[in-house]
């Protein structure tokens, strides 16, 4: 029973392991140590482990939610091609969101459950982005959502504002003060591609992407 215990916990640490670094061998075949991981990823494991973690620091008040908004690319590897053949969509096949699209989807990513009773938390107090983010259509969806947004404006809207004159309104509100903190989201990036799977990008479906990248996210966590 132990040697049973020590073997699944082992193929537990070679899957987090694996996922960020490569799986060395004191941890078992490779091939048992994958499919756990595969496994986790495909029934949402790791998803409820990062949440849990969240919940934890949401509960201590070690979460702020000042959410800062940007895109990085990570470019897949040439052997990670030919992998959509019904275990998920290839990463390679993918082709980038407009802005409003990323928004949207950060928006609909938040979900921190309370500890105890309580509805999770879904909503941030602040969105930061930069100037790529500047739309119409993005201010007023986070207006909808009564989420205040530090944006700023690109030159051509300033322009074209000033060049209307009277009708061209009035600037968005811009804090600069607040707008330093954007540098987090871009530091965040830096930190999750120290993983080397991460950085790489091997793995040849989207799920199996996914759950590299949430396993990297909860070893910053913890």
């Amino acid at each position: 029973m132990n040697s049973l215990m020590v073997s699944g916990r082992h193929r537990v640490e070679g899957a987090l392991r694996g996922a960020v670094a490569g799986c060395p061998c004191r941890y078992g075949s490779w091939q048992s140590v994958y499919t756990r991981f595969r496994r986790w990823a495909l029934d949402g494991t790791f998803d409820r482990m990062l949440a849990g973690a969240q919940s934890d620091a949401d509960a201590a008040g070690d979460i702020n939610w000042l959410v800062s908004v940007d895109s990085s690319i990570v470019r897949v590897h040439q052997h990670a091609a030919g992998g959509g053949k019904g275990g998920g969509q290839n990463p390679a096949n993918q082709t980038p969101m407009r802005a409003r699209n990323q928004l949207t989807a950060v928006m609909d990513s938040i979900h921190v459950a309370r500890r105890g009773r309580g509805r999770p938390r879904t909503r941030p107090d602040h969105v930061i982005a930069d100037k790529g983010y500047s739309t119409s259509a993005i201010r007023g969806f986070l207006r909808s959502l009564g989420i205040g947004h530090t944006i700023p404006e690109r030159a051509d809207q300033q322009a074209n504002r000033r060049r209307r004159g009277s009708r061209g309104g009035r600037p968005p509100t811009f804090d600069r003060h607040r707008y330093r903190h954007r540098n987090v989201v871009e530091r965040c990036f830096n930190r999750l591609k120290q993983c080397r799977s991460v950085a790489t990008r091997y793995d040849k479906t989207t799920t199996s992407y996914r759950a590299t990248v949430t396993i990297a996210a909860i070893l910053r966590w913890l």
